[in-house]
This record gives structure tokens, sequence and C-alpha cells, in this order.
């Protein structure tokens, strides 16, 4: 505010202006600061492997099959307010974290609380801290932001102990946010891969029934693609 007070005070250009006019912009400048600030910091707390993601750079080539439709209107997050998940399909490289990133980095815009976990990362903080006696901390933790997106969602067969580690988490959470899940597997071997039946049951059964679900079609790598693209844009340089 001293800032901008003193950059009204250097432009001649104010002085005809009335008093409450004049602290009006004032205020209207710290404002906006501190939403900026906001959004700054809450880009950086959420750790964004691809931080530069956004809904309005998605590829819709024909071969991935997006409903545009369906991603415009999650990008709203009006499905965080409502507390439903995103479940997203599709083969390694095929963009699942950069859109997963997209719609985080949405919510992150919204000034809504946001945190990104590569799941195999997340069960090992999960298990150290169970020794550290700090597991009810990471899980309230992860309970207690808007949108938690977990990568890598069952790329690994979990031990008995991940299995349940998982189920608290997913059950914290059950009320009180949305996920996105992002696998190379489709729902029906998410029970072998949990591995408990009764726990797979469970965990399957609170995040299933309230989630969209985007199948992500092509058998070209995107990562691939965006590497080829630069190699060849290196060369013509």
């Amino acid at each position: 505010m001293a800032d901008a007070m003193n950059s009204q005070m250097n432009d001649h250009g104010f002085e005809q202006m009335p008093f409450e006019d004049r602290f009006g912009l004032i205020v209207d400048t710290e404002y906006v600061r501190r939403r900026n600030n906001r959004m700054t910091r809450l880009i950086k707390e959420a750790g964004y492997v691809v931080s530069g993601a956004s809904v309005e750079d998605i590829e819709y080539n024909e071969e991935r099959k997006l409903n545009r439709n369906l991603i415009k209107r999650l990008s709203t997050c009006n499905y965080i307010h409502e507390r439903q998940n995103i479940i997203l399909l599709g083969p390694a490289g095929s963009g699942k974290t950069f859109l997963a990133n997209a719609f985080g980095m949405a919510a992150s815009r919204n000034r809504l609380t946001v945190k990104y976990f590569r799941l195999p990362d997340l069960l090992g903080e999960m298990a150290m801290a169970q020794g550290e006696g700090k597991y009810k901390k990471l899980i309230r933790q992860c309970a207690g932001v808007k949108l938690l997106i977990l990568d890598e969602w069952l790329l690994f067969p979990l031990t008995p102990g991940d299995a349940k580690n998982l189920y608290e988490l997913v059950d914290s959470r059950a009320n009180s946010g949305s996920t996105i899940f992002c696998s190379q597997f489709d729902i029906t071997a998410w029970h072998d891969k949990i591995g408990e039946t009764a726990v797979a049951d469970s965990i399957c059964d609170r995040i299933v029934h309230n989630a969209h679900k985007i199948v992500i079609g092509g058998n070209d790598s995107m990562r691939k693609r965006k590497y080829s693209g630069e190699i060849q844009n290196a060369d013509i340089g």
C-alpha cells in the first residue's frame, strides 16, 4: 500500500482525483497483490511436477479421445466443492500426469489447496512416519487439502501394510476433499494390485462410485512426441 501511495504522489495525474477514489485504488492494489501472493504460495506448496501445466494447453488429438466438454466442466473445480474424484486411465506416457497437474493448477488458481504425490513416494513417507510417530499428522495433512493428486496409482502390488495405509488415506478423504488417481491399469485390476480382498473392496468403494473417469486413448507416447519435437527443434536451430 505504501508503494501504491508513493506512485500516486509521484504521478500528477492523481492530483485532481478525490481522496476516496485514490484510497480505493490503493486498497485494490493491495488486494490484488495478496491474492497473487497466495496463489503463488499455493502453487509452490502443491509440489507439481509439471508446473506449467494448464487445461488451456491440453491436446485434443483424435486418437486421445478426450471429452472436451467434460474436461472444461471439471476445470471449473465444482467437482472439488462436491467432493468428487477423478480417475485418469491410460498407458505410460499418455499424458496422465500433465492432465492431473493441469486440473491441480486450475484448483490453485481458484485458491484451493492442492498436493501432488507419486503413490510409491507417499507410501514410503507413511511407513517412515509410523516409525517416527508422525503417522497421524501425515494423514491429517493429506486429509486437509482440497485436492490430492496421486500419480502412479497402484503401479506396484501393495504389501499388507501398504494396503492398510492406503485405506486409512482414502477413508480420511472420503468426506473431506477430492482426489485424482492416475493409473495405467483399468479399475477392474485394482483389486489384485491391492491384494487384501476386504481392504480392496473398501478402498475401491470409496473411490469409484463418486468419480469422473477419463480414459486417454492412443498408443503414441506424449512424452516421446515432446522429446522428438525438442530434438527436431534443436536440429533446426
